[in-house]
């Protein structure tokens, strides 16, 4: 198995370390109503909860993108390189998120999505 192929699993585990984090951190989590539970969280663990949700966004694009850049034989080692830095990107955007570095974050985001659509086209 690729390198890549084993960032992709990593990404789709970020969003539940993620909410993991806003749900530990804070006691009476409700298991039979979640969603409304997390939607009143304040301060960092709502910020961790809404970098959930943004990775859930982010990995859809990129784990399709891996999965075309294998289909249409892309170079691995670029591919793979590129996972790497979107899943380092991803861990420092949950970090800035928290911290609430919006700034940073949002370039952090942006290291992301680049190394995405790179990705993406790495096979054409």
């Amino acid at each position: 198995m690729t390198t890549a192929f084993w960032c992709v699993l990593v990404a789709g585990l970020l969003p539940i370390f993620s909410v993991t984090l806003a749900k530990a951190s804070v006691k009476g989590y409700d298991n039979k109503n979640p969603r409304p539970w997390l939607a009143r969280l304040e301060g960092w663990q709502q910020r961790a909860n809404a970098a959930q949700a943004n990775g859930w966004e982010a990995f859809a694009l990129f784990s399709t993108a891996v999965i075309i850049a294998n289909l249409t034989h892309a170079p691995q080692a670029k591919v793979d390189t590129l996972a790497l830095v979107f899943v380092a990107a991803r861990l420092v955007y949950i970090g800035l998120y928290i911290a609430n570095l919006g700034v940073l974050r949002s370039l952090a985001w942006t290291v992301g999505l680049v190394c995405t659509l790179t990705i993406f086209v790495a096979g054409g």
